[in-house]
């Protein structure tokens, strides 16, 4: 019996998480004159569909484009930098890479709102707002590293010494051992953390709005500006552009389910 009223206050409590994800495909769905009805409706009467011109319209490709490069390339850049990282603070334990664990844990309490500016004026400085979406994937990249470094430290941790040191007996250098078993074996930690950290990235809003002033540089986050106008916002427009831009995350994110939650817990090791 109890197992049953805590699957029925689970469910309750995944269907009050998952509400506002409904109500966004249901409004995209609504026509305008249903939207702000009281009582609310929970099924259009009369469905809507207008993703062709909503997507062909606002240049839907070129935010999603924009997005998708400053996501790749944040990813790459963090995998090659936070990789190395999470291995030494695994491997090399004492004070000093303690006191580094804490600092980067530190960094990623800032907020991006926070950095902004300082990041602006300092970019602005050594000119790299002239390729402003390089500017971004920097300042991104800067966000998310933390983040990397200390869910990738995981698997790393899961690796035992073991197999390194017979490595470094066998005649294998210290680099060698890492790229050809350390890295191999905790290959599925580091994929995971990739995928998380290309799905924030491919959100990203507070930098691209800061650092990009190209409208057609610009990421899909702040493309949903244009629905917003000086006296009135199209909310229908603004929930089928929602609904365009997060269905591919929902579903990579439905299929990886299962990858990421066991890399995430089991150190990706079996």
């Amino acid at each position: 019996m109890k197992r049953y009223v805590l699957l029925v206050v689970a469910l309750c409590f995944l269907a009050i998480y998952l509400f506002p994800l409904y109500w966004m495909y249901l409004t995209a769905f609504k026509p305008s004159s249903e939207t702000f009805t009281y009582p609310p409706t929970f099924w259009p009467a009369d469905p809507q569909f207008n993703f062709l011109q909503v997507f062909v319209d606002k240049k839907m490709d070129v935010y999603l484009w924009n997005s998708l490069v400053v996501a790749c390339g944040t990813t790459v850049i963090a995998a090659l930098i936070g990789t190395g990282c999470a291995y030494a603070l695994a491997r090399v334990r004492n004070v000093w890479m303690d006191v580094v664990l804490f600092l980067i844990l530190m960094m990623q309490v800032l907020p991006p709102s926070l950095m902004a500016t300082p990041i602006f004026v300092l970019f602005n400085q050594i000119g790299l707002i002239a390729t402003p979406r390089f500017a971004v994937i920097l300042a991104q990249t800067a966000k998310v590293l933390p983040l990397y470094i200390v869910l990738c430290r995981t698997s790393f941790m899961q690796i035992p010494k073991e197999l390194e040191e017979a490595a470094r007996v066998d005649g294998a250098s210290r680099i060698t051992a890492f790229f050809r078993i350390i890295v191999p074996l905790a290959r599925n930690g580091i994929l995971v953390t990739s995928v998380l950290i290309f799905l924030q990235s491919f959100g990203e809003y507070v930098y691209s709005r800061t650092l990009i002033s190209q409208e057609d540089l610009q990421t899909a986050t702040v493309g949903l500006m244009n629905f917003m106008g000086p006296n009135t916002t199209d909310w229908n427009g603004i929930m089928t552009y929602a609904v365009i831009y997060v269905t591919p995350i929902v579903l990579v994110f439905m299929l990886l389910q299962r990858k990421i939650v066991s890399g995430l817990t089991a150190g990706a090791l079996k």
